[in-house]
């Protein structure tokens, strides 16, 4: 974030919106359903899998580990794969995971975890990097995949440069490195994104390596491939490049004249950071021609890079409170320039939205403030650039994915979450009641006045008369036993009464 701590704040509700409409599946995509298997390395701008498929990062960042409480936010909540469960359901297919190097003291112990009611119970006992192996475990069984990001330097708050006083630059590598180690192996974690938003004094290409990011990323990133050179090398950029300034970590303009060159081909991945008005105003944002400018003000900062061919572009961070028409405008557009995967498949920018967090003061997240309930207007205007979800690890009987033999079934529940008469917003969770993994869903109901769908994400719909017919979209159709998977639609006129539903699964 472009600020020098991140605020734990409640979640602002969002204004209300109607969120843009999933786009159709195109055959792009769903040629690339099973693309995803094993470690990843670039070859242009693309980011590729073990067997030469095209993939798209298309997830979610959880932050905490980089926080005083040191483990992922909402264990006081929620157990940790149910969690990963939903995001998984609602079609993001990778966790960006910010860290300190606090977890790697031998005395840092996490808090704020509920095992109330048989909660986290396998978290019991465990430090914040054990934790994290729980985590990254789940997620591959799920079929997501991890990036590790270093945060900051300590629980305090973000750096500058890579160093402080307090942990050098050698004390940065070596705990990169421990973790290269600890996963090596464990395709889950596909990569490392080296430090979070370097900003002034930090520049790219000066040639002084206290200052020079660029120079200190290829130290770093040759130090991690030393140990797995499987691994992806994630790169932000800085602040400001040759007299220009943006976004701390957004500023990309120095890899035209010096791009970071590592030991071992095709692993650099490029990364930016972009923001709307409720993290801080812009000079782009008040433009006449606002939102137009938009894609060249991204063109010139990052675009260029995967225009150029030159290398993978990751927005490892956006969001917004969509409380400013502002924020709306600058979201709608933004997700139109990281190119629909229905028309463009993997052939696209990746990306993970900040945050799955309620508690980003300045942003808000994907869930609300009682850690369940999905922000589905939020949720909505990423539909368009979600992307098929990847091969789950492997496990033992039972694990996600797991076929077993068992009856399928699901239940559904239809909640209105917000009606303003003229039209209204709703969720409809699928549940898994039966004993096996389901592959596809299919939910009907039949309102009792005159309501249409005006649009619907996270799954496909027809409707005859009063009768509407919603089928799974195609990330989200695979729920495990006891799992669950949810969509929204925004409708009109008003909602009414929630009207029965029934569900059938496959």
């Amino acid at each position: 974030m472009f600020r020098s701590l991140r605020r734990a704040l409640c979640a602002v509700a969002a204004a209300l919106l109607l969120p843009l409409g999933a786009q159709t599946a195109h055959s792009a995509q769903a040629a690339e359903a099973a693309a995803g298997a094993g470690y990843w390395h670039t070859s242009g701008r693309q980011i590729l899998d073990e067997a030469g498929q095209s993939v798209r990062i298309a997830g979610i960042n959880w932050f905490g580990f980089e926080t005083g409480n040191h483990v992922v936010h909402g264990l006081w909540s929620r157990d940790y794969k149910s969690m990963i469960d939903q995001m998984r359901s609602l079609g993001y297919n990778t966790i960006r995971i910010p860290f300190s190097d606090d977890i790697f003291k031998s005395g840092t112990v996490p808090d704020s975890i509920d095992f109330s009611s048989g909660k986290n119970a396998d978290l019991q006992g465990l430090n914040s990097l054990q934790i994290l192996d729980k985590i990254v475990a789940y997620a591959g069984q799920d079929g997501l995949k991890v990036i590790l990001d270093r945060h900051r330097p300590d629980a305090g708050g973000q750096s500058a440069l890579w160093y402080t006083s307090a942990v050098p630059e050698s004390t940065w590598i070596a705990n990169l490195r421990a973790l290269a180690t600890r996963y090596l192996g464990q395709d889950t974690v596909v990569g490392i994104d080296l430090h979070n938003e370097p900003h002034d004094p930090a520049c790219w290409g000066c040639g002084d390596t206290t200052r020079d990011w660029r120079l200190a990323a290829q130290r770093a990133g040759n130090a991690v491939l030393a140990v797995n050179p499987e691994l992806l090398i994630f790169v932000e950029g800085v602040q400001t490049y040759n007299g220009v300034s943006g976004w701390w970590g957004g500023n990309l303009m120095g890899v035209a004249d010096h791009p970071v060159q590592l030991n071992v081909a095709n692993r650099v991945v490029y990364s930016a950071h972009d923001y709307a008005t409720s993290v801080a105003q812009q000079s782009w944002f008040s433009d006449p021609g606002f939102p137009a400018n938009m894609p060249g003000v991204w063109d010139k900062y990052w675009g260029y890079i995967f225009k150029q061919n030159i290398a993978p572009v990751w927005v490892g961070e956006f969001g917004t409170t969509l409380q400013s028409t502002v924020d709306q405008r600058w979201l709608a557009a933004l997700v139109d320039y990281l190119r629909p995967t229905s028309t463009y498949g993997s052939d696209s920018f990746h990306w993970t939205f900040w945050s799955w967090n309620p508690n980003s003061g300045d942003t808000g997240g994907i869930l609300k403030d009682d850690w369940q309930t999905v922000d589905t207007v939020k949720d909505g205007y990423l539909a368009s650039v979600k992307a098929p979800g990847f091969p789950a690890g492997g496990g033992g009987p039972g694990d996600p994915g797991d076929p077993g033999g068992g009856t399928a079934a699901c239940t559904a529940a239809y909640t209105v979450s917000s009606d303003w008469g003229g039209g209204f917003n709703a969720e409809v969770k699928v549940t898994n009641t039966g004993t096996t993994a389901i592959s596809s869903w299919k939910v009907t109901w039949t309102w009792s006045g005159s309501q249409r769908v005006t649009s619907m994400w996270n799954a496909s719909y027809t409707q005859s008369g009063s009768t509407v017919t919603a089928s799974n979209a195609s990330h989200n159709g695979s729920v495990a036993a006891g799992g669950s998977a949810s969509f929204g639609f925004g409708g009109a006129p008003g909602g009414g009464g929630a009207p029965s539903v029934s569900c059938t699964a496959a």
